[in-house]
């Protein structure tokens, strides 16, 4: 019952032309849908409408984030506990969101607009159900098979992570601490993964990344050549994380939004513990082989 993983990020671009290129023949996305003004995409190996949503503005940022639920009872359940919180609610009939059924929208203390969503519309993945390849040919740019997490920045982290975590049934994997132990970033899972939502200190409603998934550390490094060959600016890898120790490479879309491609981790299993670092650390828990923080690192989009 409840969450079951992350369904689709929406953001906004001032190139809708620009981000569809990027994301198709880059990042080797699937173009589902599009209109005068929003483009949605899906990954190879995804079943879902779409789980990236791009609409054009002016200004690059973060219209919200949206996870899949199990149940239609859990819509009720979780817009009850949401309301006894404090939040209003917004209920979306079916069709009033595009690929999509009945979901519920509502701001959290991090000041994103979240959605919770039940039924989705299934368009398949490019693989049969009957006795598959592995992957399918033909796949353009890095074609990660589907997306993974992302990380949100808050004025107030322990609010934030408490909301996510008591009222909608979020686990604790890792928290980084200052040294009064007060937590300045948290990462949190609902499908058994190291994190599929973290978040940092940084201004409310902010977005510092969202990332795909790749099944191996060879993916990373050639998902590596084909940004470079592509002239996409790298922030920072390949590398490895020392919070959920995965392997990574960040980089910036050419309207500023910075993806992430993820691999390896860990299997937090029900009785894991939450793992701790503390902040005279943060070099090696953020970037474990550097031990150190890039400035261009701490940029956020709100």
């Amino acid at each position: 019952m409840g969450i079951l993983r992350l369904s689709h990020v929406d953001i906004t671009v001032p190139d809708l032309d620009l981000a569809a290129a990027y994301y198709t023949e880059i990042m080797g996305m699937i173009e589902t849908e599009r209109t005068a003004d929003q483009i949605f995409f899906k990954c190879w190996d995804e079943e879902d409408h779409h789980s990236l949503a791009v609409r054009y503005d002016p200004r690059v940022g973060i219209d919200r984030f949206s996870f899949k639920v199990k149940e239609d009872e859990d819509l009720e359940e979780l817009e009850s506990r949401v309301e006894a919180y404090g939040f209003q609610v917004s209920r979306m009939a079916k069709g009033e969101s595009i690929g999509q059924g009945e979901s519920i929208r509502f701001s959290t203390p991090s000041g994103h607009e979240m959605e919770l969503v039940r039924d989705v519309e299934n368009v398949g993945g490019l693989l049969p159900k009957t006795n598959p390849h592995p992957v399918p040919q033909g796949l353009k740019g890095i074609a990660p098979p589907r997306i993974d997490h992302l990380l949100v920045t808050a004025e107030e982290v322990p609010e934030a992570s408490k909301f996510y975590t008591d009222v909608l049934g979020f686990r604790l994997t890792e928290q980084l601490l200052d040294g009064d132990g007060h937590q300045i970033g948290t990462w949190m899972e609902r499908s058994h993964s190291p994190h599929d939502l973290a978040v940092v200190s940084g201004p409310n409603g902010g977005l510092h990344h969202f990332a795909f998934w790749l099944d191996d550390w060879a993916q990373i490094r050639d998902a590596a050549d084909i940004l470079a060959y592509n002239a996409i600016q790298i922030d920072v890898g390949p590398t490895r994380h020392g919070i959920t120790r995965g392997n990574t490479i960040y980089f910036f879309d050419p309207m500023g939004t910075r993806n992430e491609v993820f691999t390896g981790g860990y299997r937090p299993d029900p009785d894991f513990p939450t793992i701790t670092w503390t902040e005279d650390n943060i070099g090696k828990a953020i970037f474990y082989y550097e031990g150190d923080l890039n400035e261009r690192f701490m940029k956020v989009h709100t």
